[in-house]
């Protein structure tokens, strides 16, 4: 059964996210009223294709997440599996977590429905290694695009190392576990001991228990060695990630066609990749007032006239959320 202090945890996770949501809402009221007035403007076939696309995307997320649910030999309903990936993508839209937040409804659902927490917590790692691999690769297409045209920029390439750091510190993790859960389980406690010694002077107690490290870190052991070996398997996952950003790519390119704006397949994979990085990188929610202040510059650069780049950057970032 589930312990007291377990529900009344979850109804303050709950109200704690509808709170980011109604404070995302808030921050974002002035640009809602410039996305209305754009979208009146704009060419409503266009935008619906775009739309679209972003349904296709939301479907493949939740392919995705079956792929791997799969590896670590897991049964799902596709219609659980939707609801839960599109509820992960709102918690990733209101919460600043580089799409790690997400993982956590995946989480509580496997406690709830008596299923391998550890195993999820493998999977949560697969998808967003897959995830920054998917958008590197982008990115590396899109940075070919900025050095050709001469307009790379020194932002670019410190959120890039940003991600690459993110990235190479969540496949070292992944890589102990492989490799031993008691090295994975000391890594653990020594982060559990930096997060409370960084927050103690703010809450005046520790936030994580360190002993649940090596409990952690079991589980994520035992789900790793269900992956050992499934070579052809682990591919799969990570060309579902790659469709994810060809999705995004083809709502990009619906997007400068609303706006009856000439485009390139440079301009478009480049306005992908870098809303993409500030998207994570960014300290904000979904890269609020980040990605809307980089991402117009950058498809100036790109050769777009800067007015429309201001309307695609609106309605691409509508369609996205």
């Amino acid at each position: 059964m589930t312990s007291p202090e377990t529900i009344s945890m979850r109804k303050f996770i709950v109200a704690l996210v509808l709170l980011l949501a109604v404070v995302f809402i808030f921050l974002r009221l002035s640009e809602l009223q410039n996305i209305a007035d754009t979208l009146r403007k704009s060419n409503w076939v266009f935008l619906s294709i775009a739309i679209l696309f972003e349904c296709v995307w939301l479907y493949n997320l939740s392919t995705t997440f079956g792929a791997l649910y799969h590896l670590v030999e897991l049964r799902e309903g596709k219609l659980q599996l939707f609801l839960m990936a599109t509820a992960a993508n709102f918690v990733n839209v209101v919460a600043p977590s580089g799409g790690i937040g997400g993982v956590a409804v995946f989480i509580d659902s496997a406690k709830r429905r008596d299923l391998s927490t550890g195993r999820v917590m493998v999977v949560g790692a697969l998808y967003v290694l897959y995830d920054y691999a998917a958008l590197m690769c982008i990115l590396a297409l899109g940075f070919v695009v900025l050095i050709r045209r001469n307009t790379l920029e020194a932002s670019e390439l410190v959120a890039a190392a940003i991600l690459m750091v993110l990235a190479l510190g969540m496949a070292a993790l992944f890589y102990l576990g492989y490799k031993s859960a008691e090295q994975l389980g000391r890594v653990l406690a020594w982060l559990s001991r930096l997060v409370n010694r960084l927050v103690r002077p703010f809450i005046h107690r520790d936030y994580l228990i360190e002993e649940n490290a090596h409990l952690f870190a079991r589980e994520i052991a035992e789900g790793i060695i269900l992956i050992r070996g499934k070579r052809k398997e682990l591919i799969w996952p990570f060309l579902f990630s790659l469709n994810n950003k060809a999705l995004l790519v083809c709502v990009m390119t619906f997007t400068f066609l609303t706006v009856g704006t000439p485009f390139t397949v440079g301009s478009v994979v480049g306005g992908v990749s870098i809303a993409g990085l500030f998207l994570i990188v960014s300290p904000t929610p979904s890269g609020v007032g980040i990605v809307e202040g980089i991402l117009p510059f950058a498809l100036n650069m790109l050769r777009v006239p800067l007015g429309a780049s201001v309307l695609i950057t609106l309605i691409y970032r509508a369609v996205t959320f």
